[in-house]
């Protein structure tokens, strides 16, 4: 019983000959959608400054190319994503999944979602596409919210380059404070209890993924991809608009907000310019590595350390277009209680860093 227990398992893996063949289609389209991903940045310059005319000094030359770049980026990865996930999904029993997450020390699931988060270069609005596919897969709400914050927040080139500008100490603040920050609000929005809040889309797929698991051992790899493409293409059309929207919006800040506006703001060091610095940062749209500059640029004008660094998470983390992004999944009041307790976090953060530093 246990041989042939052994082989069942072995055959879920082992492709039929109509599987191989789909494999050599998958192949081939993994080298399209590499090949499209990593050259979308030289096809929005083509298009926006070459094709359009646009000026690349120019704010309006500026935004459209962002548009450009950022809309198909997202959504590339966004489709990657999901059908990625949903692949694994088959072989991996939801229920068991939280079962395991659920049985541990609370904030154990936190942190590893956190370090997860920290290791993954996405900004705010790339991060959504596994944040989707987590809470679809039934793991627990705090946890996959220590991802989301986590992910954005921690940006290898920011690393380098506070490393770089101010030395390992500001460094090594910098990522301890992200991964706490991501870990702390996740354990506080998972003990609230927020699960009705997300949209009831969500979890009408999670229930029929539960439902469908019991015949998972006996799909082909061909049966698997079908449902990874049903799954990429459902995902994918309900939240494309909310996509181009909060891109959009995020284009517009990219090239019509001026650097001068913030360091006029922020250039003085004073207690309010914290929770000051954490409100302007939440409508901008930037990466971790794109602000570090006005980060450089505030300190020069006489900005705490604390208070800065408080600005380029609540930039990272707290993106208005995320938010649009994520009201396709989560209900306007969780949207609210998640951008609340990440802002507090991150208010205490740069108070402490102006304590420390």
């Amino acid at each position: 019983m246990a041989v042939k227990s052994q082989q069942a398992t072995l055959a879920r893996f082992i492709p039929s000959g109509k599987d191989r063949r789909n494999f050599a289609v998958l192949a081939g389209a993994a080298v399209l959608w590499w090949l499209a991903y990593s050259n979308l940045q030289a096809a929005a310059n083509l298009l926006s400054y070459d094709l359009l005319g646009f000026d690349a000094e120019s704010h309006l030359g500026s935004s459209v190319n962002f548009f450009l770049y950022d809309v198909p980026k997202i959504l590339l990865l966004l489709s990657g994503m999901i059908f990625l996930i949903t692949i694994v999904q088959t072989f991996i029993n939801p229920e068991r999944v939280r079962e395991m997450v659920s049985g541990r020390a609370e904030g154990v699931g936190n942190v590893v979602a956190a370090l997860f988060g920290a290791i993954t270069p996405f900004c705010s609005c790339s991060s959504v596409p596994l944040f989707i596919g987590f809470v679809e897969a039934g793991i627990p709400l705090g946890i996959t919210f220590s991802f989301l914050v986590t992910s954005p927040i921690m940006n290898e080139v920011a690393f380098v380059l506070l490393l770089g500008l101010f030395g390992w100490k500001v460094a090594l603040l910098y990522l301890a404070s992200g991964i706490t920050i991501g870990i702390v609000a996740g354990i506080i929005l998972g003990r609230l209890k927020l699960e009705r809040f997300v949209e009831d889309f969500v979890y009408q797929r999670q229930s029929r993924n539960n439902r469908a698991h019991g015949l998972d051992e006996h799909l082909t790899w061909t049966e698997r991809f079908e449902r990874a493409i049903a799954s990429t293409r459902d995902i994918v059309g309900k939240v494309w608009l909310f996509v181009i929207i909060g891109v959009g919006i995020g284009a517009f800040i990219h090239g019509f907000v001026p650097e001068g506006a913030l360091t006029n703001i922020m250039g003085e060091s004073a207690w309010w310019s914290v929770p000051i610095s954490v409100l302007l940062g939440i409508p901008l749209y930037s990466n971790a590595a794109g602000i570090v500059p006005v980060v450089s640029a505030l300190l020069d004008k006489g900005a705490s350390l604390g208070t800065v660094l408080a600005f380029m998470m609540s930039v990272v983390a707290l993106s208005l277009p995320e938010m649009i992004i994520l009201r396709r999944v989560l209900k306007p009041r969780l949207i609210a209680i998640f951008v609340g307790v990440v802002a507090l976090s991150i208010v205490i953060t740069g108070y402490l860093f102006n304590l420390v530093v």
